[in-house]
């Protein structure tokens, strides 16, 4: 089990958060059973209004603080990393939490490899996650590893770097989404690679409306123009992918007998997600407070289930259930099935 220590800890364990009450118990329960013991945990908080720091306090956890109106994805990692003792440091958003008991353990392995600068793990969805997500994370987050990866896609929800190289090259923090690409891309061209570990299991809880989806994918798009200007995401982009992708959902949701409840999802997620994309490449200028508030501060909170089964043991998280707070005693593993 993970302790707190005043050592040099092995890593670091950043953890983003703003308003996450329901589900940061989830993940501080699950990194404090991990096989892979004395670690630190930051969690940096922009201004949550709800009872994430009193949840937060229940657990060896350092709380450090970020004006709302100041936040960024790459400014609020540039604070915990200039604060993190470890060698290593992982990051995972505050609505993950670990299958397994040795997802950190996995998750740090790739960095045996001196060439290897940022590793990224597997992450799935639950039973409120979108359908046309569900297809998104298996394409983005495949089932076999791939130690040197050389393209520059990678995901902070669930990663881990040197903190040796983050002081040669922090985050940009001017970026609104995608600054683990952009510091991915400038490691790729010191050099280094990238490594996915499909073992480093996490699920990744979203419940997003349409609005939500449309905001993430429009700041993505925003992101991804400033980081590769040669990109383009024209109006015939838009119609052929929206094409091929609600014709493949909706295939495979009709041959899993789900074709009338899912249809209107997938219809509406795919176009939110394309239609944000193409925004997205057109928007231009500084990251406003208006578009922060958009893109940032979403009004309503995203409710929480079980993970989805696969073979193994997995962490047990129902003493959770209906709680929001720790318990005291968590099983390290479930045994029931």
């Amino acid at each position: 089990m993970v302790r707190p220590s005043r050592a040099a800890p092995r890593c670091s364990i950043i953890i983003r958060a703003y308003n996450e009450e329901r589900h940061i118990a989830r993940l501080l329960v699950g990194i404090l059973h991990q096989t892979v013991g004395e670690v630190e945990i930051l969690l940096v908080d922009s201004g949550s209004t709800d009872a994430t720091l009193a949840i937060a306090s229940s657990y060896p956890v350092r709380v450090l603080h970020i004006d709302p109106a100041a936040f960024s994805f790459g400014r609020s990692l540039n604070l915990g990393c200039a604060q993190a003792r470890g060698r290593f440091i992982v990051f995972a958003s505050a609505h993950v939490y670990p299958v397994y008991p040795d997802w950190l353990e996995r998750l740090l392995e790739p960095l045996e490899d001196d060439r290897v600068a940022v590793v990224y793990g597997k992450q799935r969805g639950n039973a409120t996650t979108r359908f046309s997500e569900h297809h998104v994370f298996r394409q983005w987050f495949p089932e076999a590893s791939v130690p040197r990866q050389t393209s520059p896609f990678c995901n902070n929800a669930n990663a881990a770097i040197r903190k040796s190289l983050w002081r040669r090259r922090p985050y940009n923090e001017d970026l609104p989404a995608l600054e683990d690409v952009d510091w991915a891309t400038w490691a790729l061209g010191e050099g280094y690679f990238v490594s996915y570990r499909a073992e480093a299991e996490v699920v990744h809880v979203h419940d997003e409306d349409p609005r939500a989806v449309f905001n993430r994918y429009r700041r993505e798009a925003m992101a991804l123009k400033r980081i590769r200007p040669q990109e383009h995401f024209g109006a015939s982009d838009l119609a052929r992918l929206l094409i091929v992708h609600w014709i493949g959902d909706l295939r495979d949701a009709w041959g899993q007998g789900l074709l009338r409840r899912k249809l209107l999802e997938v219809l509406w997620f795919r176009w939110m997600q394309l239609w944000g994309t193409f925004r997205g490449f057109r928007t231009a200028g500084p990251l406003t407070h208006q578009l922060k508030e958009a893109f940032y501060y979403p009004r309503r909170p995203v409710p929480i289930s079980r993970s989805e089964n696969r073979v193994g043991l997995p962490l047990d998280y129902s003493v959770l259930d209906g709680s929001y707070g720790p318990r005291q005693r968590v099983p390290r593993r479930n045994r029931s099935r």
